[in-house]
């Protein structure tokens, strides 16, 4: 079917084309947004009556004079300086509605983006033979949700999950597995629990050898340089460690209801056979240059926390690369081999400064341009109860899966409280929806950049800005529907829409762009606040509105569609932010 065009973009052309008539040399631009005063509200005139040098409530009584109301705007009124208040008309809501509920594709008549481009979102970077902790959470779920929102608006998105799998720590964890064979079993005979116990056990016992055996210390060193010339038996015994690895990324992945592509898994060792290029390109150009024998980039208007010029050091004096080197090298291939229009990097705040420089020597390089831009979306830091970085009792790294199995066990107890009709295995299945929907949640409804408490209590709590809130409306509806029996949900255009239905319906015809507005800002909490405040109207509107017992049949097919596409907009939002919408809670 072809797309539903929003209620605000009708009204927003109808607007252009009586200011156009009005103003010809003018730029017609309404500025037109939701308000409290009316449905929309156009402040573009205050603005273009200031260029034209004429009276702005003049000029908004000379546009409205040339606003054809009826089949969409009912009503046009001046208010204030030169705003206009915009009232639209009930039939056109329930079109509008109408229309994207017929739209079997699942999109809610939701257009695809004109010029789609091809975004690289480099999130969800684990280290190899190293447990994944609470800091690993934010990069994983901010970067899904935002890869799915992209996909959503026609964007091709390609993942690239730049894993920590090369650096001299191997040397030492290898060394050890060439002198006790057999320590780590095959990849494909454990889970992920079993190769997460195996990857610790080695690694605290070759930490102990090393620790205490300069002799072996010295043999791991010799290990790390055979390692990166490639020696195949010791690439071989790497790969090991990288294999049983991915086993648990996987399983703590499904545990966050993440699907993780295997050919999407590239981490930092895919780049080094291209670093040494990638130097000798940026010192043939200029960009870099060696000082004191090392290579490196300076920037005179990037500074540090002491107001400093910082050097981007792309080979060491040694030799040696480092990060720079790997990420300016992964630049070149997602440009070059994936043939991007944008990179998306999803990495903690802290390391801001780092790409900063990364993106600019890449600039200078040629290799982002305008057309092939780079965005650092950094995420602040989760914190406790106490506002300081989450830890445990005994001042540990709290584990990835220890916080996750902690939430659903707290989901459970809710979901037990209010099961009806439920299964033991289905209130355990729900529990796992709402736990992970949870802590999802909780991170999504924040703005990326800024920190936030990890409060289990308030994520799972059925009151206030939380998924459990919006999975029960979800389920409601559902519960609803279900007692309908074979009334069905129907729009009927005719009919008169009580003030709780027009502020829902408004609403739900703005789903598509918030969903562009918040993937083109890289900002998922504007589709979480969306889908709250859905929630919230959809309650006004039941506690307001009879929907079973409305006064007459076609009313209650009306308020039985208004509740289907809630129904529906909430589920296909939440599934943009990867949280699941059960069907009973």
């Amino acid at each position: 079917m072809a797309p539903v065009t929003s209620l605000s973009d009708s009204v927003n052309q109808q607007l252009g084309s009586a200011i156009s008539a009005t103003l010809p040399e003018a730029s017609a631009d309404p500025l037109l947004r939701r308000s409290d005063r009316a449905d929309f509200q156009a402040n573009g005139i205050l603005a273009l009556a200031k260029k034209a040098k004429v009276n702005p409530r003049d000029l908004a009584t000379q546009v409205v004079s040339r606003i054809v109301t009826g089949d969409v705007i009912k009503d046009v009124e001046v208010s204030g300086p030169g705003f206009l208040n915009i009232t639209v008309t009930d039939r056109a809501i329930t079109d509008n509605l109408a229309a994207r509920y017929a739209d079997e594709t699942g999109r809610l008549g939701v257009p695809h983006a004109a010029d789609p481009g091809i975004t690289v979102v480099d999130y969800a970077q684990p280290n190899v033979a190293k447990e994944m902790h609470v800091g690993h959470l934010r990069s994983a779920v901010i970067g899904d949700a935002l890869r799915a929102m992209l996909d959503f608006t026609g964007e091709k998105t390609i993942g690239r999950h730049h894993i920590g799998d090369w650096g001299t720590q191997f040397g030492m964890l290898i060394q050890y597995l060439v002198e006790n064979p057999g320590e780590l079993a095959p990849a494909a005979d454990v889970d992920g629990e079993q190769a997460m116990s195996n990857l610790n056990r080695v690694y605290k016992a070759s930490r102990m050898v090393f620790d205490s055996d300069e002799e072996f210390k010295e043999r791991a060193r010799k290990r790390v340089v055979a390692l990166q010339s490639g020696d195949k038996e010791t690439l071989d015994l790497w790969q090991q460690f990288v294999d049983e690895s991915k086993v648990y990324f996987y399983s703590v992945f499904e545990k966050l209801d993440m699907e993780i592509r295997d050919d999407e898994i590239v981490g930092e060792s895919a780049y080094n056979e291209g670093m040494p290029e990638t130097a000798r390109l940026l010192e043939e150009m200029g960009v870099a240059v060696r000082s004191e024998g090392a290579l490196v980039v300076f920037f005179d208007e990037i500074r540090g926390k002491d107001d400093q010029p910082v050097p981007l050091i792309v080979q060491k004096a040694d030799g040696g690369f480092g990060y720079a080197a790997s990420d300016l090298t992964a630049i070149r291939n997602r440009v070059t081999d994936l043939h991007a229009t944008s990179l998306l990097y999803v990495v903690d705040v802290r390391q801001s400064l780092h790409f900063k420089m990364v993106f600019e020597a890449a600039r200078r390089a040629g290799w982002l341009t305008d057309e092939v831009t780079a965005h650092n979306m950094g995420y602040g830091t989760v914190l406790g109860a106490d506002g300081k970085p989450f830890k445990t009792r005994e001042g540990e790294t709290v584990r990835l899966e220890d916080l996750l199995d902690e939430a659903v066990q707290r989901a459970a107890e809710v979901v037990r409280e209010k099961a009806q009709d439920l299964t033991e295995d289905e209130i355990q299945e729900r529990a796992t929806q709402v736990g992970i929907g949870a802590v999802k949640y909780a991170d999504l409804s924040t703005s990326p950049s800024r920190d936030y408490k990890f409060d289990l209590d308030q994520m799972v709590s059925l009151n206030g800005d939380t998924s459990v809130y919006l999975q029960y409306a979800y389920a409601r509806i559902q519960s609803i529907l279900r007692k309908a029996g074979e009334v069905r949900p129907t729009a009927h255009p005719e009919l008169e829409l009580t003030e709780p239905e027009r502020a829902l319906g408004l609403h739900l015809d703005a789903f598509g762009t918030t969903v562009f507005e918040a993937a083109a800002e890289y900002a998922p909490h504007k589709l979480a606040a969306y889908l709250y405040q859905l929630a919230s109207l959809y309650t006004s509107f039941y506690d307001k509105c009879p929907v079973l017992k409305a006064d007459t049949p076609p009313q209650v097919e009306n308020r039985l569609f208004l509740c289907d596409l809630t129904a529906r907009t909430l589920h296909q939002g939440m599934a943009l932010l990867g949280i699941r919408t059960p069907e009973k809670l």
